[in-house]
């Protein structure tokens, strides 16, 4: 059989190069698919009903920026600049992701390997074996044990932060991170521009008069406008490259205390020594580059991993870079698997289509799902009218609500089967799913998920249940708020 080679293959003066390939035909259409694998006809996940159809419309970017060119031509300047602006902010804040449309099938049980490994590869990321889990509640827990983990740091501290605000709770780290500096120990602290825009002066001075390492996550420039949208949620805590928290709680003042008013934040924090620290130290390293330039090495901030405990932890980081959030795609295959039961404590419960549907599926199966939310003393009112607003669908689908009453409900945890649990910093809404970056840590251990189920069990006795039939009686005030918040529901 004869072997063509380039130097036999026939060539012609008029064959184009291969830098100008876009000439070329391209693939006729009904070759495209030609080979590809037939599609299972599986129902969608997700029906959107006549109401959603219209707030889509309503923010539609193209729409707006078409109706500002025919009001420029009718002459109608007036109109055609705010219809412009519209269309500018709905561009660069609707989300873009790819989210999951098909269901996986119930059959996994939350308590076997394969469900295990199917969160492990559906989000990109191991379980670790060999780590030590604490979980504390309320500031009264968490912020002495974070101190005093900075206070022992022997090579570096790390922080990933949505929240450093300038009190007491805000000066108190900053000299314990200035003193470590002082002692010549790496300080590298990465706060979001936004969501730290109060730090303030005072804590600024302190930071620099010890020599601490400060950076801004994405601040908010002209140029910038296009990713500005996209935040860091996190809220991680590295020392030494061994020991990471994270969990709900900020740095501020609002945390102090154990939930016992309505200045006192209810919250959840874990911490987390071992092996499954590195994944914690990667995201906070993966940030630092994308705003410094600066690469992270050496022992000081990874060093060789080594057992801590008996816990195996997968650490999940979330980024909109992805293109389909990770912490999304988890929470959806822990509610299609469960079998028993689903406890979730989040703040900003917004669920789209098809959360609903699959937490209304749940129920179908049998599986008890009780959702503890922040009530009237929620401090966003549009995540809280959109909340209000989803009531009814979930409700009719048999879920559980309660709201939580002495103070602001903040933690982010959810409990499936008795077998595994998720605590972090993802919010059960399109933000956290498609816009912020997220971490979450999950693990399996049976003490650690049964220490959860009895906080949330002790949570719920400090709640409110709410009833479709009090639901119902909502007026015609409230319904018109709930339509208002609805229209900027993907960025609350």
């Amino acid at each position: 059989m004869p072997v063509l080679s380039a130097a036999s293959a026939p060539s012609s003066p008029f064959e184009p190069k291969e830098s100008r390939r876009w000439l070329k035909p391209r693939v006729q259409g009904e070759l495209l698919y030609r080979l590809a694998p037939l599609r299972p006809k599986r129902k969608r996940l997700g029906g959107v009903d006549l109401p959603d159809r219209l707030r889509s419309l309503v923010r539609a970017w193209w729409i707006w920026l078409a109706a500002a060119f025919v009001f420029l031509e009718t002459g109608l300047w007036y109109l055609a600049l705010p219809s412009a602006a519209l269309a500018f902010v709905f561009y660069h804040t609707s989300p873009r992701f790819h989210p999951a449309i098909y269901a996986l099938d119930p059959g996994l049980n939350p308590k076997s390997a394969e469900f295990r490994s199917t969160i492990a590869g559906m989000t990109g990321t191991p379980f670790l074996d060999g780590n030590r889990v604490t979980i504390y509640n309320n500031g009264d827990e968490f912020y002495p044990a974070m101190l005093e983990a900075i206070e022992s740091a022997q090579h570096s501290v790390t922080m990933e932060q949505y929240i450093f605000w300038n009190g007491q709770v805000g000066r108190r780290f900053a000299e314990a991170f200035a003193e470590k500096a002082r002692e010549g120990i790496s300080v590298k602290l990465l706060v979001d521009a936004i969501g730290s825009a109060t730090l303030g002066e005072e804590i600024l001075r302190i930071l620099q008069a010890g020599g601490c390492q400060l950076a801004w996550y994405r601040p908010i420039h002209w140029f910038t406008l296009d990713r500005a949208n996209q935040r860091t949620h996190r809220k991680s805590l590295i020392v030494d490259g061994r020991v990471a928290f994270t969990g709900g709680a900020g740095m501020a003042d609002h945390w102090l205390g154990s939930a016992r008013d309505e200045h006192e934040w209810r919250d959840t924090q874990i911490r987390v020594e071992g092996p499954a620290v590195v994944e914690q130290q990667t995201g906070f390293a993966q940030n630092w580059l994308l705003t410094t330039g600066e690469i992270l090495s050496s022992h000081d901030y990874f060093p060789v991993p080594r057992s801590e405990g008996t816990v195996q932890v997968q650490t999940i980081l979330s980024s909109p870079s992805a293109g389909a959030g990770a912490a999304g795609t988890m929470y959806m295959i822990a509610v299609q698997c469960a079998r028993d039961y689903i406890y979730i404590a989040n703040p900003y419960f917004i669920p789209d289509a098809r959360v609903i549907e699959m937490l209304a599926g749940a129920c179908r199966r049998g599986v008890t799902v009780k959702l503890m939310l922040a009530g009237r003393r929620n401090d966003t009112w549009w995540a809280r009218q959109n909340s209000l607003r989803l009531y009814g669908k979930l409700l009719r689908a048999g879920v559980e609500i309660f709201e939580y009453q002495p103070a602001m409900l903040h933690q982010k945890t959810m409990v499936v089967d008795g077998a595994w649990a998720t605590v972090g910093t993802t919010n059960f809404d399109n933000r956290s799913f498609a816009l912020s970056e997220e971490t979450n840590v999950c693990f399996h251990q049976e003490s650690l998920v049964q220490e959860l189920c009895e906080t949330f069990a002790a949570d719920l006795a400090r709640c409110r249940r709410i009833e479709l039939s009090a639901w119902n009686r909502r007026g015609l005030v409230q319904h018109l708020k709930e339509q208002l918040a609805s229209l900027i529901e993907d960025q609350v």
